[in-house]
């Protein structure tokens, strides 16, 4: 279980491969200098609800493993999380898409689309 801080007050505990998608997303988005929100819901262990962060390229955001093995990406997933994070909803999780045989890359071969 990984964790995303951020601003080193708001935390989201979140399984290593979902996050690795998210940063994948997220890091694509401010490389190019786009602010979008990220709205996820808060577990009922937790009180419940919603929580919502402006992500801009001066965000303080740590992505924290609890891993050691790098998970691989699911290209079809990344496109998917990468229209939530264009769309004016905002970025949010969406069921992981089944990966048709042969459509794994590398993560070096991996560009996250616009």
């Amino acid at each position: 279980m990984g964790r995303f801080i951020y601003e080193n007050d708001t935390r989201l505990d979140i399984d290593d491969r979902v996050l690795l998608h998210l940063q994948s997303v997220i890091g694509g988005k401010l490389r190019r200098g786009e602010a979008f929100t990220f709205n996820w819901t808060v577990d009922r262990s937790l009180g419940s609800g919603r929580t919502t962060v402006w992500v801009h390229p001066h965000s303080s955001i740590v992505f924290s493993y609890s891993g050691s093995r790098r998970p691989q990406l699911n290209r079809r997933w990344l496109e998917a999380l990468m229209f939530t994070a264009n769309s004016s909803a905002g970025l949010h999780l969406v069921p992981e898409p089944e990966e048709l045989p042969g459509e794994r890359a590398s993560d070096d071969q991996i560009a996250v689309p616009m």
